[in-house]
C-alpha cells in the first residue's frame, strides 16, 4: 500500500488518503538477496475471529481504523481527503463508544496512524485538503498533549513533502518513511525522547516502508521488488526477512506485535484485497472481514491478538472494523 501519481492511496500504507506528493514504490531489488523465506510460503487460518464494526458517527461514509494497543485504545481517522471532506484523526476508547479528537494544531487534515501503551501517539498531518490530492505530509508525535512535528531530516525531498509516522513501541520508538524526489521511499526510525532520527535500510532495496515497530525493536513493513510489493519483518533492525503472500501480486504489511505476528493485506489475482496474518510459527492466514470480502485491510494487531483495520461495504462507504480472536 504507490506511484509517483502524486498522492497516496488508500491501498499503500492503507491509511495515507491525505494525498501527498511522489510515494514511490519504485526499484527494482535484488531476487538473490529478497526471496521469500519458506516459512512464509503456506497460507492457513487457523484463528477464527468476531468482528465488529466501528464507524465514528460524525462520518458514517469513511472510517479508518490504524492501530489498536494493549488496553483497546484504537486510532483511526474519518474523512476521504477529497476536497472539503479532509481527514480528522481520532481516538476510540475501549468501551466503543467515546470517539476523542486527536488532530494536530492548526493542521487541515490529521491521521493518527498508531499509539503505545503509554498514551503516546504519533500520525501525520497536512496544511492542505486539494481537489486534486495533492498535498503535504508532515509525521508528528503526541506526548501527554503535547504535539510537535517529526520529518526526517532529507535533503532531496518530494514536493510538496511526503513523511508519516506509522507506528510507535512502548519505548517511544516510532517508524515512518519519508519520499524523495524520485518518488522512493525510505523508512526510518524516530526516538522521541532523544529526538534522534536513523534509517532502516535493506541491501537492494529501492524504496521502503517501515510501518511497524514492537517492543524488541523488531520492524514490520514493505518495499519495492522488481515492480512489485513484497513485505518484510527486520529483527531488531538487523536479520531481514521477506514475506509475500503465496500467489499474490502484492503483500503489504502494516502491523507487528511483540510476538511477531504481522498484518497488512495482500492483492489477489482478481486485484481483490484481503487481509492477512503472518506468525514465525504458522506462516500466512487470510482473514476478511464478512461484510468486505475483497475490501479488507488489517492495519494494527496487540498482544492479544485483535485487528483492526477497514473495508468497503456494499453501499460504497469505507468501514472501520475490530476483530477479536475466538481462543
Amino acid at each position: 500500500m504507490k506511484k509517483i501519481a502524486r498522492r497516496i492511496a488508500a491501498t499503500t500504507v492503507a491509511s495515507g488518503i491525505i494525498a501527498a506528493g511522489a510515494v514511490g514504490l519504485a526499484g527494482a531489488a535484488s531476487a538473490s538477496t529478497l526471496n521469500p523465506v519458506s516459512a512464509a510460503s503456506q497460507a492457513s487460518s487457523a484463528t477464527s475471529y468476531s468482528f465488529q464494526t466501528l464507524n465514528n458517527n460524525r462520518d458514517a461514509t469513511f472510517n479508518q481504523l490504524l492501530g489498536i494497543n494493549d488496553f483497546g485504545v484504537i486510532a483511526g481517522y474519518f474523512g476521504s481527503g477529497a476536497a472539503r471532506h479532509p481527514n480528522q484523526g481520532y481516538l476510540l476508547a475501549p468501551n466503543h463508544t467515546q470517539y476523542i479528537n486527536e488532530n494536530f494544531p492548526g493542521s487541515v487534515q490529521t491521521q493518527v496512524t498508531g499509539l503505545n501503551n503509554r498514551g503516546v501517539t504519533v500520525g501525520f498531518w497536512s496544511g492542505m485538503n486539494n481537489a486534486n490530492l495533492v498535498n503535504d505530509n508532515h509525521g508528528f508525535v503526541d506526548v501527554n498533549g503535547h504535539f510537535r512535528t517529526a520529518d526526517f531530516p532529507a535533503g532531496d525531498a518530494a514536493a510538496p513533502p511526503v513523511d508519516q509516522l506509522l507506528g510507535v513501541n512502548d519505548s517511544d520508538v516510532a517508524v515512518g518513511f519519508w519520499t524523495d524526489a524520485n518518488g522512493n521511499n525510505h523508512g526510518y526510525e524516530y526516538n522521541i525522547e532523544t529526538r534522534r532520527f536513523s534509517t532502516v535500510t535493506e541491501s537492494g532495496v529501492t524504496s521502503l516502508t517501515a510501518a511497524a515497530i514492537n517492543d524488541r525493536g523488531d520492524v514490520a513493513g514493505f518495499y519495492a521488488n522488481g515492480g512489485t510489493t513484497d513485505s518484510f519483518i527486520k529483527f531488531g533492525n538487523r536479520t531481514f526477512i521477506s514475506l509475500a503472500f503465496p500467489g499474490a501480486s502484492a503483500t503489504t504489511a502494516l502491523g507487528v506485535s511483540n510476538r511477531d505476528e504481522v498484518v497488512g493485506f495482500y492483492t489477489d489475482a482478481a486485484n481483490n484485497m484481503h487481509g492477512f496474518t503472518w506468525t514465525p510459527q504458522h506462516g500466512f492466514a487470510t482473514v476478511d472481514d464478512p461484510h468486505g470480502v475483497g475490501t479488507t485491510t488489517i492495519n494494527g494487531v496487540n498482544d492479544l491478538g485483535q485487528l483492526v483495520g477497514f473495508y468497503t461495504d456494499a453501499a460504497g462507504n469505507t468501514d472501520g472494523f475490530l476483530a477479536t480472536p475466538q481462543r
